[in-house]
């Protein structure tokens, strides 16, 4: 069993902010993998299902973003889910707007949402580092990640959330990689293969192999012979 943890803050009025793209990413696998509805558990909200062929519990903490631990915490022990198998979706002011990371332990980079986690369960678990990007000054980040997502994100932002719902089974699996790539085909879909020449416009000729780089001198004209009968009978005998 694994315990997907979404980080963000609850009620309407948060509901777009940059700081809750974790809760977004659960409403994301969620709905794409026909998880059961929302209810209230463990201090937060809990959905049950399966990715693959592994059981999954998604929770989205209500403990507001600096208590998240404690949610975390209760479901780890109601479930016997050990702490790597929790994986935690956050925002991450440290990774340019698009960018995901996957990463396994560590700190908690001063992240409130994580440092909590970090004191009720260690450190061991898995990150899933959703990329928010920074505003450039450290005191504006309070309100940065506590606005909403530009208008201009939203098509990006939607390309993540669908490849984080395409790869979560693989995550789930323990496939990181595999996960990691089918999030990256849905930001970077392939380019489409040029067109061949259409039936009207006919292919250009090769040119001929005994044809050389330039281009060929013209001839002279003949000069014309102006010389009398006379004059030519003489030059026979010169």
């Amino acid at each position: 069993m694994k315990l997907f943890v979404g980080l963000g803050n609850p009620g309407a009025k948060y509901a777009g902010n940059r700081h809750n793209i974790g809760f977004m990413a659960l409403d994301a696998i969620a709905g794409a993998h026909g998880f059961a509805p929302w209810r209230s558990k463990f201090q937060g909200q809990i959905s049950e299902g399966r990715l693959g062929g592994t059981r999954v519990v998604l929770l989205k903490p209500e403990t507001f973003m600096n208590l998240s631990g404690q949610s975390v915490g209760e479901a780890m022990r109601f479930y016997k889910i050990d702490t790597p198998d929790v994986i935690v979706f956050h925002d991450e002011l440290d990774l340019a707007p698009g960018k995901l990371r996957l990463k396994q332990g560590g700190g908690h980079a001063g992240h409130n949402g994580l440092r909590s986690i970090h004191g009720h369960i260690g450190e061991d678990y898995a990150r899933v580092r959703l990329g928010i990007g920074h505003p450039g000054h450290k005191d504006r980040v309070a309100g940065f990640v506590l606005s909403d997502f530009a208008s201009a994100d939203q098509d990006w932002l939607d390309d993540m959330m669908r490849g984080i719902a395409e790869g979560a089974p693989m995550l789930a699996a323990g496939e990181g990689p595999k996960f990691l790539n089918t999030v990256a085909q849905r930001m970077a879909p392939a380019r489409p293969a040029k067109p061949a020449p259409s039936a009207a416009e006919p292919p250009k000729p090769k040119p001929d192999a005994t044809s050389t780089s330039s281009p060929a001198k013209p001839e002279k004209p003949p000069v014309a012979d102006t010389r009398s009968a006379l004059e030519k009978l003489m030059d026979r005998f010169r």
